[in-house]
């Protein structure tokens, strides 16, 4: 039964509406606007109670409900478990085979440094890195399993709570009609004064009708903001996880070009191979003018030069140079998402309005504002834009970082006083090579970073990257603490070169 709408009536004509309750009442005499007045003025109490009924079953037909996070059919929660449990198997047999690598990869990289032996390393990790595509893959269908889960529920959520906004409504003007007559009119009404208490009832039942309302309507509102918490996480989380996959790929197909090149420069023999490893004098050289890519960055900037800079951050802050450039180099290489939007001649789609939070706006501008900027046209990483996975670009995933450190404008604003404090410029700038390096530092020992143990590394990288210590995103530390053992090689060898010379 649904309550329809009265006008404003005089209080003696409301009893002679049948409209009053939104429903035709089924009386056996002629004329339906004298029966409904009879049975309302003689017989008050059949009326009352008709009415305290009718309102008792729609109060838990129509607007009774219990809200739970997950509002949905049995049969669709059968589904999601079945299909979670099926994804979680298969990602733990993925796991124990990628430790069995970890093992085989360790244990080749002790042995003597032959041709066949990089080879078998090389094809290992190849093996692992696929497998670990593989167990990303997994975690992004267990990730939209997730988010349709909680997207059917915000749905159902919504529904409830327009249904009882609804019967709210409804309850509201009927309490409302009750209301108009005034006491006296009720008792003159009636020849039992026993009538006169039923009416009291009617209007206190619907008073804590009007209350149970809208404690349920808090209720949903408080679970729809559950609901809508969990599916920007959710989507946080995939928006990362598709980043780190796209990380995993590129170090793939660096590890089979790797290979590739191995085979081409030796033709497979071992006495090449070990010249290879000797001639240090060029492979400082080549380290030196080796291109860094840096997001952001107008002008080049070579290995040797990003090494500089480095070891005058590490000077400031304790950090070490080599972790502090893998961490660069992984936030640099983390694909087209990063800087290319907000660029001249993007569409307004790209532009930081769009791909930006809301939150980070007024920090945006504050930044370009002090460095003379245009907002419009300062480069800034791009979200992931994926409805497959449930990832709507300016909707709940979002872009806005800033530079080859990828601060975003709030974070940056947290670390450019000290920034300037230490380099004695007036203004810091995310797009500048050093005020980012020094600004990513600071941030990453405030993290244990300069321990300089691999452990503290490790857990300030995956930090850097997830703001939390999840272990689901490990490829992105161990891939920092990977390439820092490379550079870390790398420097040595400039070293030794150094004092040859």
């Amino acid at each position: 039964m649904i309550i329809k709408y009265l006008e404003r009536q005089k209080v003696r004509d409301i009893f002679k509406k049948p409209s009053l309750v939104g429903s035709k009442i089924d009386l056996k005499e002629k004329d339906s606007k004298k029966n409904f007045f009879n049975v309302f003025t003689k017989q008050p109490t059949r009326f009352i109670s008709l009415f305290l009924v009718v309102n008792f079953i729609v109060f838990n037909l129509v607007t009774s409900v219990s809200a739970p996070i997950f509002l949905v059919s049995k049969e669709a929660v059968a589904l999601y478990d079945e299909e979670r449990l099926k994804l979680e198997k298969e990602l733990e047999e993925v796991e124990k085979e990628i430790a069995q690598y970890e093992k085989v990869i360790a244990q080749t990289q002790k042995e003597k440094q032959t041709l066949q032996n990089k080879i078998n390393e090389l094809k290992k990790k190849a093996q692992q890195l696929t497998l670990k595509i593989k167990q990303t893959n997994l975690n992004l269908e267990y990730l939209k399993v997730r988010i349709e889960d909680t997207s059917n529920s915000i749905s159902k959520t919504v529904d409830k709570i327009e249904r009882t906004k609804e019967n709210l409504k409804n309850t509201l003007l009927a309490f409302y009609h009750l209301k108009e007559r005034s006491t006296l009119e009720i008792v003159l009404a009636n020849n039992e004064i026993s009538d006169f208490f039923d009416y009291l009832n009617a209007v206190n039942s619907l008073q804590e009708k009007i209350q149970q309302n809208i404690n349920e309507l808090e209720e949903l509102r408080n679970t729809l903001s559950q609901q809508k918490q969990k599916l920007d996480a959710d989507a946080e989380e995939t928006q990362k996880m598709l980043a780190m996959q796209l990380l995993q790929k590129q170090e793939l197909e660096k590890n089979q070009k790797e290979s590739n090149t191995l085979l081409e420069i030796t033709k497979g023999n071992e006495q090449k191979y070990q010249q290879l490893l000797a001639s240090s004098r060029q492979k400082a050289n080549e380290i030196r003018q080796r291109i860094y890519e840096l997001i952001g960055v107008k002008t080049q900037v070579t290995f040797g030069e990003a090494l500089e800079i480095a070891e005058w951050v590490a000077s400031k802050t304790g950090i070490r140079p080599a972790f502090l450039l893998a961490v660069i180099t992984q936030e640099s290489n983390l694909g087209k998402n990063v800087g290319t939007c907000n660029r001249p001649g993007d569409p307004y789609n790209k532009s930081w309005r769009v791909v930006m939070r809301s939150t980070q706006h007024d920090a945006f501008l504050k930044i370009t504002k002090e460095l003379g900027l245009d907002p419009d046209t300062t480069p800034v990483s791009c979200p992931i834009h994926d409805p497959s996975r449930g990832l709507i670009a300016g909707q709940n995933s979002w872009g806005g970082a800033m530079g080859p450190a990828q601060f975003i404008p709030t974070t940056w604003l947290k670390y450019a006083e000290k920034v300037k404090q230490i380099t004695g410029k007036s203004i810091a700038n995310p797009w500048d090579v050093r005020d980012a390096f020094l600004a990513a530092a600071l941030y990453l020992v405030n993290y244990g970073a300069d321990k300089k143990t691999q452990e503290a590394e490790w857990r300030a990288a995956l930090i850097y990257f997830t703001g939390s210590v999840n272990t689901r995103y490990r490829f992105y530390a161990d891939s920092v603490l990977s390439i820092a053992t490379r550079y870390e090689s790398d420097i040595q060898t400039l070293k030794e070169v150094a004092l040859k010379n």
